[in-house]
Parts: C-alpha cells; sequence; structure tokens
C-alpha cells in the first residue's frame, strides 16, 4: 500500500458572502454543494477522508448521511478557516504525512485533479511543504500540505485565513501546473452557483 494521503474537507464557514441560507446546501446538479466534494474527495481512494463542520452543523450533517467520513464538530469555527484546518488536521491518523485541504464549496474538482496532486507528492525527488495546482499562472486549491514540513507553522495559525500565508514564505512548495478549470471555481454567490448549472 502506497503512503495514504488525508483529506480534510472544510464544511464549517457561514458563507456570509452567498446571503441568508447555507451556501454548502444549495443544490448544484441534484445534490447539496458539499455533497460533491465529499464524493470527489471518497472516488480519489487515497487515505481517510474528515470532514469539519460548524455552520448549520446538523444540515451539513444530513448532506453527508451515508458516506464514509469521519466527522469533526468545530465549535469554534466563527474564529475562522484556521480554527476549522487545526480541527481537521488534528482528527486525521498521526501515521498520515501529507493531507489534501478540500473545500466545500468546490463542486467542480474532481476526483482525478485530487489523485494528480497526490502523485506529485509522492514522487518529488525531495518532499515539498505542500502542492499547489496552478492554472493559467495562478494559484488554486485544493492545497497539499506536508504535515511533517508543516506541523509547527500549522499549529499557529489564526483567523480567516488557511496555510496561504504560511506557505508564501517557503521556497519549497511545488507548484501543479494543471488543465482542471476546477481549481479556480468556488461558490461564493448565487450567481457563481447559477453560472455552474
Amino acid at each position: 500500500m502506497r503512503d495514504p494521503v488525508g483529506t480534510v474537507l472544510l464544511a464549517a464557514g457561514r458563507g456570509t458572502r452567498f446571503g441568508a441560507s447555507p451556501k454548502l446546501l444549495s443544490p448544484l446538479d441534484g445534490k447539496p454543494l458539499v455533497r460533491h466534494a465529499a464524493e470527489a474527495a471518497l472516488a480519489a481512494d487515497l487515505g481517510p477522508v474528515v470532514a469539519v463542520l460548524g455552520h448549520a452543523a446538523d444540515a451539513v450533517r444530513a448532506a453527508l448521511a451515508g458516506l464514509p467520513l469521519t466527522l469533526v464538530e468545530n465549535r469554534d469555527y466563527a474564529e475562522g478557516l484556521s480554527t476549522s484546518l487545526r480541527a481537521g488536521l488534528a482528527a486525521l491518523p498521526e501515521t498520515i504525512g501529507a493531507s489534501l485541504v478540500l473545500l466545500g464549496d468546490m463542486p467542480r474538482v474532481g476526483p482525478g485533479l485530487l489523485v494528480q496532486l497526490a502523485e506529485a507528492f509522492r514522487t518529488a525527488h525531495v518532499a515539498p511543504s505542500a502542492v499547489v495546482p496552478v492554472r493559467e499562472g495562478q494559484r488554486g486549491n485544493p492545497v497539499l500540505l506536508n504535515r511533517r514540513l508543516l506541523a509547527e507553522g500549522l499549529a499557529t495559525l489564526t483567523g480567516d485565513r488557511g496555510a496561504g500565508p504560511l506557505l508564501a514564505r517557503r521556497s519549497d512548495v511545488l507548484d501543479l501546473p494543471v488543465e482542471d478549470a476546477g481549481v479556480l471555481v468556488d461558490v461564493d454567490t448565487p450567481a457563481a452557483l447559477a453560472g455552474l448549472s
């Protein structure tokens, strides 16, 4: 068995720009937005998948019903994305050396892209601190994080930002050119969701 790569699915945020209804429960192609991301993570079959819940936790839990996920509730989700990232990584087994960080509002990220990121990490001559998909010169998501190299920095993250500030200071991040347009497509507004339908 190859080294497993975990996945942390961030599904705790309030999605304030989306409006009153919980963004991650909005239907797309007949299922809730968050379920697209969860199913992609499971289909990639890279390792354990942890979904971090917060805002509308019960409803998001129901939207993910029947999927073999580890569900973690982040009671501090209102303090920002960093708290959910830390909660998700802490829920992965310590033996998992790397983790994809998948956003619940990116329904066009498929399992093939997740496998591509994991393969780039596994086959790198020197293990990078992270693997970041790049399309048309722009960094996107999801990002793969090397938990062993970044452990100290990840533990200190605060506010509503992910690992971006941590990676900006490092020279050992692997930028991976990809064709997949989904790495730049997140759903922040009802109009963005309508554009995907």
